[in-house]
């Protein structure tokens, strides 16, 4: 299902809309933002592949504190180095869209917050997740016993089976109780 770069075919432009939730226009867009990061040369190769370090130059992206994990969730690379095709661009998009349902973003909030990616968040995970939303700089880092007392909070609210992880289901049936996650989980073009 690759394309080159340079140009988007009908089929291509159908088969995107059906299997995204982004308008054509905004495939369009999206085709044509993820082809500027292209180097000429590559514009050509049949399933270009940006580099984590470029895709974070878009702005959409620069200040999200989650930019990295961002890529590495959505890259299908072997290599595991965060690079996108165009397709995985695509993915991250329609995930982040207004347009996505809850589950849908839920999902892809759960594996971007799951650093280790072992299908948990463990007190590993919750403190690099706080880390990340506060800032790792000496006026923002929180103390150890800060840190210990906001994630025993938040196993507290949200660890149903008191396991010492938030899951999957566990992790959804809380962002279900937050109104403003939906609109705030998002990045447009």
């Amino acid at each position: 299902m690759g394309t080159t770069a340079s140009q988007l075919a009908k089929d291509s432009l159908s088969e995107y809309q059906e299997l995204t939730f982004l308008t054509k226009q905004e495939i369009l867009l999206a085709h044509r933002r993820f082809t500027e990061l292209l180097d000429r040369d590559e514009r050509n190769h049949p399933n270009p592949r940006v580099p984590m370090e470029v895709i974070l130059t878009l702005p959409e992206l620069k200040s999200n504190p989650f930019k990295t994990r961002i890529c590495q969730v959505f890259s299908t690379s072997e290599d595991k180095d965060g690079s996108l095709t165009f397709e995985d661009f695509l993915d991250l998009l329609s995930a982040f869209s207004d347009s996505a349902t809850l589950e849908i973003k839920s999902h892809y909030a759960f594996r971007i917050f799951d650093f280790d990616d072992d299908g948990t968040l463990d007190c590993g995970d919750l403190e690099k997740l706080v880390n990340c939303l506060t800032g790792e700089t000496e006026d923002t880092r929180l103390s150890s016993e800060e840190m210990r007392q906001l994630i025993s909070n938040i196993l507290d609210e949200s660890d149903i089976d008191k396991d010492g992880t938030v899951n999957l289901s566990e992790f959804q049936h809380v962002i279900s109780r937050s109104p403003d996650f939906v609109s705030s989980f998002k990045i447009v073009l």
